[in-house]
């Protein structure tokens, strides 16, 4: 997302850059990157493309600033406002400091975080490491402590950190599963959850204030000679993992397991931390894929380093798991925060979905709780949560056995929010998650955590081993026991904004101004909501239960037949999302016959609402 205009003061006026585009306001925005920039290679890039008459990506990159999207900024590597570099790292933690301070009368006591993943970018000189010390430069420049990693950390370390070191705040810098050319800045808050409004547009107004690099803002040596940097690292490390045993309920069966398990780090952080946690359960550690072990920037053996592509791109970890008869794959992304999952059943793997994953955690920490909990325990005060677009499964299973659930809006910042609210009040929250391979086990991270989910996932395993059960298995048990529930998750790519503004404005108007469709198809629509206005068919008062969120398009449609169906837009990337789900009761077990009503269902949303065709939508699977 952008914001026109670089920002900034008054250009001093007797500065003269060498060569005038014609365009007083892409002029101010080079003169502003040419005096600000000290990272040569892409002052370079800036100078390269004014002597060469290049207006128009200069004006792309320079008058089109970094806006937060999801809990922060993700953007390509490269020289420009609207990209991810020294400068513009620079410029957004200086807002931040300006913010917090605002926020915080003992900021300087309590201190800042800062980690960081492996990613980097020779062509620009812009490695996640870099990005993280000048980060932390711009805070220690200020006289404020920063808790300085002194290596590469998952992403969840970050919030934890945050909460075990009392913390105002911290940035984690990763671009998690994207591709190679990217990077990212994850804000977090005291609570150890992502930001949320209205911290990320007050902290974007504080950037615009504040867009000239201050005196010792660059100097990321910092790092290396002030007094107010510690490294949190042995100290996190050593109490993250303590803290895993709170969630280990079988560690001397996981001692004495015969299962293996292989895993892939995906050329990212995870490796040496879930063998960590593999030996906090007791288990022997995993099997790694020495080829996707070691930290790699260009991911060279997968085509895209994100797990939730499934089979395809985990074709190193499975070929490697039945040379050494290992039943269970768990991957983990480059930055450990999301976790995939495989199983091998008579020569076939299964690679499950995240909705599938989380109908076995759901089972499997509600049903640690029943076995473990004190004898005066409430179940009503126990709690799950769950994206709106991820499977309605823990609804299910919440209503059969008596605790709550309940949704937020899409992306862990409000389900980290909302689990510190429930904790605040008292209650226990056992498990939440998001369809896309995001999982929170326990509450000892507020964020999702796939070096945490991979040490559960083993121990159910070797748990279920001793029943005579795959998690296969127990997933067919957990849905004839709640109700089947059959997603489809897929998305389209579209370029062109206007395309997709025109998609849902369609959708709103649809019989006629203010008219939502009634039909899909040969499909009855019950009721209709839509995050984007706040209007919800199902409410008394016809308002949204859950927040208004007008910076991005959702509509959700719940069909007679059980079916709920939802398009939404992605934060961070060019997509509509579409999420389909049938939702059966216990007694309708004919799998074979649902999934071929969702499959129809799916194919009239795509054909009347998307219109790929007409809008020139390119498909893809996810």
């Amino acid at each position: 997302m952008c914001e026109r205009g670089a920002g900034g003061g008054d250009v001093n006026s007797n500065v003269l850059i060498a060569r005038s585009t014609g365009d007083a306001q892409l002029d101010k925005a080079v003169w502003q990157w040419l005096s600000w920039d000290k990272n040569q290679k892409t002052k370079e890039q800036i100078e390269n493309l004014l002597q060469n008459g290049k207006h128009k990506e200069l004006r792309d990159r320079l008058c089109c600033r970094l806006s937060f999207g999801t809990a922060g900024l993700r953007s390509a590597m490269g020289a420009g406002f609207c990209y991810i570099n020294d400068l513009t790292v620079i410029q957004s933690t200086q807002g931040i400091y300006k913010y917090l301070e605002r926020c915080f009368s003992d900021f300087k006591q309590r201190g800042f975080v800062v980690g960081y993943d492996t990613r980097g970018q020779v062509t620009s000189n812009c490695s996640s490491k870099k990005l993280a010390k000048l980060t932390a430069a711009v805070l220690l420049a200020k006289d404020v402590p920063v808790y300085f990693f002194s290596t590469y950390v998952p992403t969840p370390f970050v919030p934890y950190a945050v909460q075990q070191l009392k913390a105002v705040a911290g940035v984690m810098i990763t671009a998690s599963h994207n591709r190679k050319e990217d990077n990212g800045y994850k804000v977090y808050w005291e609570n150890g959850a992502q930001i949320k409004s209205p911290h990320d547009k007050e902290i974007i107004k504080c950037i615009e204030e504040c867009v000239e690099p201050w005196n010792g803002s660059w100097n990321e040596n910092l790092v290396d000679t002030s007094p107010l940097r510690q490294d949190p690292l042995k100290k996190i490390c050593d109490s993250y993992m303590e803290d895993l045993k709170k969630i280990c309920y079988h560690r001397e069966l996981n001692m004495q397991t015969n299962l293996k398990f292989v895993h892939t780090s995906f050329h990212g952080v995870g490796h040496d931390y879930v063998q960590w946690a593999f030996k906090a359960f007791g288990f022997q550690p995993p099997i790694p894929v020495p080829e996707q072990k070691d930290p790699d920037p260009d991911f060279s053996t997968v085509k895209c380093p994100n797990p939730e592509e499934g089979e395809s791109v985990l074709e190193l970890s499975l070929r490697l798991a039945e040379r050494e008869n290992a039943k269970v794959v768990v991957a983990t992304d480059p930055d450990a925060d999301r976790l995939a999952v495989a199983e091998q059943q008579n020569g076939c793997w299964k690679v499950f979905t995240g909705n599938e994953l989380a109908a076995l955690f759901g089972w499997w920490m509600f049903s640690r709780w029943k076995e473990n909990c004190s004898k005066d325990a409430d179940v009503k005060n126990v709690y799950m949560l769950a994206t709106t677009v991820s499977s309605k499964i823990l609804r299910a299973i919440a209503l059969k056995e008596g605790f709550n659930f309940e949704e937020t809006l899409p992306g862990f910042k409000w389900i980290g929010s909302r689990v510190k609210d429930l904790l605040d009040n008292g209650k226990e929250v056992l498990f939440a998650f998001e369809e896309s391979i995001g999982f929170m086990c326990g509450t000892s991270v507020l964020d999702k955590d796939g070096v945490s989910a991979a040490v559960v996932i083993a121990e159910m395993a070797a748990y279920l081993e001793t029943k005579n059960l795959s998690l296969a298995q127990k997933l067919i048990e957990v849905y004839e026991t709640y109700g089947y529930h059959i997603s489809k998750t897929s998305y389209f790519l579209c370029y062109d904004p206007p395309t997709i503004k025109r998609i849902f404005e369609r959708l709103r108007n649809f019989d006629g101004p203010q008219s939502y469709p009634k039909f899909c198809g040969d499909y009855n629509i019950l009721h209709v909501r839509d995050i984007t206005t706040g209007y919800d068919s199902s409410q008394p008062n016809k308002k949204s239960v859950l927040p208004v969120s007008k910076s991005s398009q959702m509509i959700t449609f719940t069909f007679q037949n059980g079916c709920v169906a939802t398009l939404r837009t992605s934060g961070t990337e060019p997509k509509i999302k579409y999420y389909a789900e049938m939702c059966a009761l216990p007694e309708q077990s004919d799998r074979s016959v649902l999934e071929e009503e969702r499959q129809k269902l799916v194919e009239a949303l795509i054909e009347n609402f998307l219109e790929p065709d007409k809008n020139g939508l390119i498909w893809r699977s996810a």
